[in-house]
């Protein structure tokens, strides 16, 4: 019986483990929708924020609350605008350059080798 109830506490982990890594890794960022992508946006109060999305050519400016999503605005893209990201960077390449990071900043805080010692 108790291995019975092991086996049903890992699969309810293993659904949970699941369905947390979609909501983490969702749509955007497995290289979702390139059509639409999320400019900008600012806080404006606890729980509403206004947002710009881009649609193909088109920024539409949006408030977001708990409750609703209103169109505030639409505009044209403008000719600076930077370019759609053609997709996500791959996990590997991210993992990589993170610990790339994390050893440069490792390197530098560590004191030089043969330093003055007091006794």
């Amino acid at each position: 019986m108790l291995q019975v109830i092991f086996s049903l506490m890992l699969v309810l982990a293993a659904i949970i483990g699941t369905a947390w890594l979609f909501r983490r890794f969702g749509p955007t960022q497995l290289g979702g929708n390139a059509q639409m992508r999320v400019v900008g946006g600012v806080m404006v109060g606890p729980k509403e924020r206004v947002v710009i999305v881009e649609v193909r050519d088109t920024w539409l400016v949006l408030g977001v609350t708990a409750a609703e999503v209103t169109n505030l605005h639409t505009l044209p893209k403008p000719e600076d605008a930077a370019p759609v990201a053609t997709g996500a960077q791959p996990f590997a390449q991210r993992l990589a350059s993170i610990i790339q990071r994390r050893g440069a900043a490792s390197t530098q805080a560590e004191p030089p080798a043969g330093g003055n010692t007091s006794s």
